[in-house]
């Protein structure tokens, strides 16, 4: 496969109290770090960890909408990617649906990957996050 045609989705998730107003940010960018598309949305009340599955939820629910066939994601949430992943069992019911909904929907993809990354690297995610939470719409 080539990495050229490959979209990073950037994800990420924060709440405000844990459970409280939570929020998503997703980045879309292409081989070259170029952001194509992004999302930043409100998404009630919730906590941290449901606020993470909902950012791969949401950004696989978008990248499938945009016929992206190849896609490689990237979250800050060692809990949802070693879930995801299978290495972690998900034992938290809200969280099981959240990961049935995303195994289905890894089938529309022709190569699907999914990555742990620091913080630090998920800053534009995290801002999509912010801005969302901050936006008083």
């Amino acid at each position: 496969m080539s990495s050229k045609d490959t979209t990073f989705v950037y994800c990420d998730g924060s709440s405000r109290g844990n459970p409280g107003p939570a929020a998503i940010g997703v980045s879309f960018q292409d081989n070259d770090g170029n952001e194509f598309l992004s999302l930043s949305e409100k998404i009630g009340n919730a906590t941290n960890n449901i606020a993470e599955w909902n950012a791969l939820f949401r950004g696989m629910e978008e990248a499938i909408k945009h016929s992206i066939k190849k896609i490689k994601f990237k979250l800050d949430s060692e809990l949802v990617v070693k879930q995801m992943k299978g290495e972690y069992k998900v034992k938290n019911k809200d969280l099981l649906v959240f990961k049935n909904k995303c195994e289905e929907l890894k089938n529309s993809f022709d190569n699907f990957e999914i990555q742990y990354i620091p913080r630090e690297q998920n800053a534009r995610a995290d801002q999509l996050a912010n801005l969302a939470q901050d936006n008083k719409g």
